[in-house]
């Protein structure tokens, strides 16, 4: 007989590509592009993100995405501990240099980690704030197993989830998506 926790592990697993992906309905073709661990959902098929918000990881207060309201947000999941998070920390930084005129908005979110160990990784790395959540409860309220970081999410500028990533990025990949949901708000 399974236990609860394992059965309730079973079935996130099961409907993780569903809820993950943020699409509203249909088949899973139908609303959304699927390639290389990269999941794109059409603009009428977006559902909206979770309440992300929570401590800031340097200590400095608290941030919410809804501030962000009106901007394409990019959440990265990462952790100090995680050698693709490392990789692929400059290449977030960069694409976050060359899309922030444009209206866009990075989040990184602390997975797993240790305050001191994560803020020693990114002093330096990054400019744009992340949030502590050692317990990935933000993680977790997307459907994104802590298990599976990096990861990285762009939200379109009305909140809702358009893009996720379960994998490292780099610029050459990450910059021509954000740039696409970006677009979607100058037409």
């Amino acid at each position: 007989m399974l236990t609860r926790r394992l059965a309730a592990a079973l079935l996130a697993a099961v409907t993780a590509g569903t809820a993950l992906v943020g699409c509203s309905s249909g088949t899973e073709e139908s609303r959304c592009d699927t390639a290389d661990g990269i999941v794109q959902c059409a603009p009428d098929q977006r559902s909206p993100a979770p309440k992300i918000a929570g401590d800031l990881l340097t200590g400095d207060g608290r941030y919410d995405v809804s501030q962000a309201r009106g901007q394409v947000v990019v959440l990265n999941f990462w952790g100090s501990w995680c050698a693709p998070c490392r990789a692929e920390a400059d290449d977030l930084e960069a694409t976050y240099q060359a899309t922030k005129g444009s209206g866009v908005a990075f989040l990184g979110i602390n997975v797993q980690d240790n305050r001191d160990k994560a803020v020693a990784f990114e002093e330096g790395r990054v400019t744009y704030p992340s949030l502590f959540d050692p317990a990935s409860r933000l993680a977790l309220a997307l459907d994104i197993p802590p298990n599976t970081i990096p990861a990285t999410v762009i939200l379109d500028r009305e909140g809702r989830i358009a893009t996720v990533i379960r994998a490292a990025v780099t610029q050459d990949g990450l910059r021509p998506l954000v740039e696409k949901v970006a677009a979607e708000g100058s037409r």
